[in-house]
């Protein structure tokens, strides 16, 4: 185009890939923290022999990350999904603390 300055792509790929990279970063953290917080729950349940999961609170919290997810213009069948997984993994924690008793 005439008359017209086009941003040049490459620089354009490089500035929203380095976006991505910083936000990988923070999700990261942000999963550390969380681990370490239910890190703590898993321990607190060993100790009073509480089961490992809790079906009632995971249903609770899978209704308020899809709508969330909906308010943010994220999919929320995409975010039930990532709360499945970190949620099985949490419960594996928690497992393993139990038997650790």
């Amino acid at each position: 185009m005439e008359g017209t300055h086009e941003p040049d792509p490459q620089a354009q790929l490089l500035r929203l890939r380095g976006s991505i990279d910083n936000i990988d970063a923070a999700l990261i953290h942000l999963l550390a923290e969380r681990f370490k917080a239910t890190q703590q729950v898993g321990l607190l349940k060993a100790e009073y022999r509480m089961p490992a999961s809790d079906p009632a609170r995971e249903e609770r919290q899978i209704a308020r990350l899809r709508q969330l997810a909906d308010d943010a213009d994220l999919d929320p069948e995409f975010a039930e999904k990532w709360f499945n997984f970190v949620v099985a993994e949490v419960i594996r924690h928690h497992t393993e603390a139990a038997d650790g008793r």
